[in-house]
């Protein structure tokens, strides 16, 4: 196939239902399309999203399974959290103790896996009557935590992401080994040194021909316990945000709050819009607290009147597996068998969207019958599939 012919083939070809714009992609069979929006970088589509979104909502999740089931329902962006990536990967607390090429490797095969999301759930399972869903992938802002290191570091790591195909990072601006915003004892690092990796994550990425690429700047001086600075607290959280925006290189400001009161929220962000009117925030609806004691918990809709443009749970993934699987352990526990047939009773029940209930179907075994067969693949098409009763196996 010349150039010119792939080029032709990428062009939308249709529109979706909803409006969306259709085209084909030489990786699906033929008649199969995907959206249009596949061909826009991640970082470009989550600056539309930016300005076309009251606000944008990405569930935390750690892994690229966690990442899938964010796209599938629907969500316009996925926050790729450190702390769930220490529990997920290492089995331990937010304490610096995992490397940045491992976060990278981590983001780099869940962006690779939501592209290859998109393609098998365009196929659908024709066999079942299964129809296509064309998902937009969302753009994946993934945790950079200080940096793991100097400007060189920095350098390195962000390399690493812009390459990956991530949307957006935050750097913060407590001591090396950093810890979890929740966790006391933090101390901050100069403004000058948090300037520099600022800096350095930007001029990176547009190295790399990515300007587009979205630099989140965290703050931890509400809550740190040291820093070079007299001040202290709001004064410090507060001046650290203005000396950031300064620069012009921040798209977005996060400031890391201990509690979920409202009142700090309102006196950071008016403070820091009273110079930069424009400015934009980003927000850890943290589950660090306990929103259910909340007795007027802060919404999505009201941060956003505050200037909050993106706001995500850094451990929702992690806290919804530790419920589910727990329920499900100890029901086999107690009933062995019994435990796990309900589970599928669950998933089955009539009216439930629940992809995962069938693995084959999530993970993408149509597809990869359909494109088999067309890259006269061995073994792979529906000639060599087992005929199965289909009211006893997935």
């Amino acid at each position: 196939m010349s150039a010119t012919t792939a080029t032709t083939e990428l062009k939308p070809k249709r529109v979706s239902p909803d409006g969306a714009r259709l085209m084909a992609s030489p990786l699906l069979p033929d008649g199969f399309t995907v959206p249009a929006s596949r061909l826009t970088h991640p970082s470009t589509r989550m600056r539309q999203l930016l300005e076309t979104e009251r606000f944008l909502f990405g569930p935390g999740v750690y892994d690229p399974f966690g990442a899938q089931l964010v796209m599938y329902h629907g969500f316009k962006a996925v926050y790729f959290s450190g702390y769930s990536f220490a529990i997920g990967h290492l089995g331990t607390t937010d304490m610096d103790l995992y490397s940045s090429v491992e976060i990278a490797d981590a983001a780099r095969r869940t962006v690779s896996a939501l592209r290859k999301f998109q393609l098998t759930m365009a196929v659908g399972d024709p066999e079942k009557g299964v129809p296509p869903r064309h998902l937009d992938i969302p753009p994946v802002i993934v945790d950079m935590d200080g940096g793991y290191g100097n400007i060189f570091n920095v350098q390195r790591t962000t390399e690493l992401y812009v390459t990956a195909g991530v949307a957006a990072a935050h750097i913060e601006d407590q001591v090396l080994p950093k810890r979890c915003g929740h966790i006391g004892g933090k101390a901050l690092i100069s403004v000058n040194e948090m300037v520099g990796k600022l800096r350095m994550a930007r001029n990176v990425a547009d190295d790399l021909g990515n300007q587009d690429f979205v630099v989140i700047a965290r703050t931890d001086g509400l809550s740190a316990v040291d820093a070079p600075e007299s001040l202290r607290r709001m004064e410090l959280a507060v001046d650290r945000g203005l000396r950031y925006l300064d620069t012009g290189i921040p798209d977005m400001l996060w400031c890391e709050f201990p509690t979920s009161e409202r009142g700090p929220v309102e006196e950071f962000t008016t403070a820091i819009r009273s110079r930069f009117p424009k400015a934009r925030f980003a927000f850890n609806w943290s589950s660090s607290f306990k929103w259910f004691k909340d007795p007027n918990p802060m919404t999505f809709e009201e941060l956003s009147d505050m200037g909050v443009k993106f706001v995500f749970i850094t451990l929702g993934a992690q806290h919804a597996e530790g419920h589910g699987l727990s329920v499900l352990l100890k029901g086999m526990s107690e009933r062995q068998q019994q435990g796990y047939i309900e589970l599928q009773r669950l998933e089955w029940q009539d009216g439930a969207d629940m992809p995962t209930r069938s693995h084959h179907l999530f993970s993408g075994v149509p597809y990869h019958h359909l494109v088999g067969k067309k890259y006269d693949a061995a073994r792979l098409g529906r000639e060599f599939v087992e005929e199965l009763p289909e009211d006893r196996v997935v």
